[in-house]
């Protein structure tokens, strides 16, 4: 599975007998005395679809950008074939403003567009024409038989098909089509150049973080669409749901060199960790070896009957090649959030709520409560209101119906535009030391290292910082706020893999409430019990995990398309569901009762994992010589085992409970 990429190509040539499309060759970057990428060697095969990942600075975007010829390597070679076309998605593109976003798009199809005006230019010469038996009149036909092949090969009849629906799968209304793309902001340009690069299908499409300003939505379209792609795809992307739902390949760069996994990312990450597992016991045994030599060269050095030996020794230790390992996760970090006093039971409730500016409601009629502990996502197209909502829920938009806040609550809110309000004028260290509090000053440089701030990079000032690093710094000093209510808009932008799983483990560990919006279906999955769907101008509770929704989503298609069959045809019974107001409180109040049993379960299993934490206290105690004859030793132990049994007991109960609740109500 595994091939490390020094090794030449032939062996590489051999073992797969794919058709290779780009062959890279002892490829190298320095930059003055440092070396970035080191004499990398593999190649891209004709159907290929690769993960390319490592931390951030391992020189991902600079292997990117050459492949897509826009830098030069300081040496090696790239060898293609001259009738390869490569695509690249950059962070940085220039679109005209003059231009409408259908306009825009089409132009991917300069080749088909330029044949069309031939063709109709041939014609038009054809029926000036008298004399059909002449030559050139005969060429005219040759030429517009091949320009008419080469135009329905190139799917010339439907390219206006094909650019409205890459604009509707990637969250565009057919309204926005004749749009000027000046009134569009980053993101949403962002995606006018995907869809161009999209319908342009070159041979080799690099996209370097495509989902950045993707919805969960458009993020599966964009998987559909890459999973029949006709040529090869490399990806940059810190998003795992997305690199497992494409990536068939892994390429990981590291200290400059790269390692290449037939494997999509999560495959790789099990395999890189055999590999880093192995790599470490080398790295030891090497070091012992190294330190044993260095020892016997010292202690023999001034000795003329060893001499041999230690010249012995030493040429010995010259010809080593030192092991690096790369550190990049060996430590786990446990960061928390500065937690804040207990909240009522009720967070935060509304009836009948519309939010909005000053024109017309985004969305309205938004009736939700959500309860202390509760995590819960929101999730829905960009522009559907889930921001809106937020900043109505922490009043920053004034309400348009019944909204409360439950009581003694304190929220710790994370917007989209949250750097904006940083002082550029001190570093990023002082940013954090001047909020920090007590005993957590102690991990302010663990904190900031796991949001990517290392070494010199806390020196910086936050004036020179990038946005996507002052959004990383603005995450950090809302782990300092004392809170028992986190409302988080797209945290998970900007951050990387390690930063993420930082991030989510300390939601997981917040004993408070969690509002989260996010499209990053990997972040939430395991984090949120309860996803609230926006859309069509209202919001959708649906309880379960985000696999769980995005499952029953389909399923709930295909049963209002029934539905609608059955009403048509005016044929067929069937149960129906309660609507409107009251169908909503009858599934609040079944939410609820479930609840009460889930929370049943996990009471049964915190007193479970009590009495054998107790248990095994005693056994130790037990275990001592000196309290052999201690019988209150015994009793106790005898007392916490009729305990255990009882809470199992109680477990089960919960269980049967709530197994019969669900097969009942679904």
């Amino acid at each position: 599975m595994l091939q490390h990429c020094t090794e030449g190509l032939f062996y590489y040539i051999i073992q797969n007998k794919q058709q290779y499309m780009v062959s890279v060759e002892k490829l190298t970057v320095r930059f003055g005395g440092f070396t970035l990428l080191d004499e990398l060697s593999f190649l891209i095969n004709d159907r290929d679809r690769i993960g390319l990942v490592g931390k951030n600075g391992a020189g991902k975007s600079t292997l990117m950008k050459i492949l897509a010829g826009m830098d030069e390597p300081s040496s090696g070679q790239i060898t293609r074939p001259r009738a390869l076309t490569t695509g690249y998605l950059s962070q940085h593109f220039t679109q005209s403003d003059n231009s409408t976003v259908i306009d825009e798009v089409m132009l991917a199809f300069d080749e088909v567009i330029q044949l069309q005006q031939q063709i109709e230019n041939i014609n038009h010469q054809i029926g000036e024409f008298h004399d059909y038996n002449s030559t050139e009149y005969f060429d005219l036909i040759d030429k517009l038989t091949h320009m008419t092949e080469r135009y329905e090969i190139l799917g010339g009849n439907n390219c206006r098909g094909e650019a409205e629906r890459a604009l509707l799968g990637l969250g565009f209304l057919r309204t926005d089509f004749d749009r000027p793309t000046s009134v569009f902001s980053g993101g949403w340009r962002m995606r006018i150049e995907l869809a161009r690069l999209l319908l342009q299908k070159p041979g080799l499409l690099l996209l370097d973080e495509p989902t950045n300003h993707l919805d969960i939505e458009s993020i599966q379209w964009l998987e559909t669409f890459l999973s029949s792609y006709p040529g090869a795809v490399i990806l940059v992307s810190h998003d795992r749901a997305f690199l497992d739902g494409v990536t068939n390949r892994t390429i990981e760069i590291v200290l400059g060199k790269i390692y290449d996994y037939k494997a999509s990312y999560s495959k790789f990450v099990e395999l890189r960790k055999e590999r880093r597992d192995q790599q470490q016991k080398t790295y030891e045994n090497q070091q012992k070896m190294i330190k044993d030599t260095e020892d016997f060269i010292e202690r023999f050095r001034y000795k003329a009957t060893k001499a041999v030996q230690v010249q012995s020794r030493i040429k010995q230790l010259d010809k080593v090649v030192r092991i690096e390992i790369d550190d990049e996760e060996n430590a786990t970090l446990a960061i928390r959030f500065n937690a804040a006093p207990r909240s009522g039971e009720i967070v935060a409730e509304t009836e009948d709520l519309a939010v909005g500016y000053d024109g017309p409601d985004i969305i309205s009629d938004v009736t939700i409560c959500i309860e202390r502990g509760e995590k819960v996502a929101f999730v829905g197209k960009n522009g559907a209101g889930k921001s809106t909502l937020v900043k109505t829920l922490m009043g920053h938009l004034k309400p348009k119906g019944k909204y409360k806040q439950g009581h003694n609550v304190i929220p710790a809110y994370f917007a989209q535009t949250q750097a904006d309000s940083l002082d550029g004028n001190i570093t990023v260290l002082d940013t954090v030391d001047r909020v920090a509090k007590g005993d957590i000053r102690t991990k302010i440089r663990d904190m900031l290292g796991a949001f990517l701030f290392s070494g010199e990079d806390v020196e910086k000032k936050v004036s020179v910082l990038s946005g996507g690093e002052r959004t990383r710094l603005a995450m950090v000093l809302l782990l300092l706020e004392p809170a028992n209510l986190l409302v988080l808009d797209e945290p998970t932008n900007h951050l990387d893999m390690r930063s993420k799983e930082v991030l989510k483990q300390a939601i997981l560990n917040f004993e408070g409430t969690a509002i989260i919006v996010s499209h990053d279906r990997d972040f939430l999955d395991g984090l949120v019990s309860k996803v609230y769907e926006f859309g069509g101008g209202t919001v959708k509770e649906h309880l379960g995990g985000i696999y769980e929704f995005l499952e029953r989503k389909k399923v709930d298609s295909l049963r209002e398309l029934e539905r609608k069959e059955i009403v048509t045809s005016e044929s067929g019974l069937g149960k129906t569901e309660p609507a409107g107001k009251a169908g909503f409180e009858a599934r609040k109040e079944m939410a609820r009762q479930q609840k009460k049993l889930e929370r049943d379960i996990e009471k049964a299993e915190a007193e479970i994992m009590r009495i054998e934490a107790e248990i095994t206290k005693e056994e130790v105690l037990m275990s001592k010589p000196e309290n052999a004859s201690d019988t209150a030793i015994f009793k106790r132990y005898n007392n916490l085992k009729k305990d255990l049994e009882t809470a199992m007991q109680k477990w089960e109960e919960a269980h049967a409970a709530l197994e019969t609740f669900m097969a009942v109500n679904n």
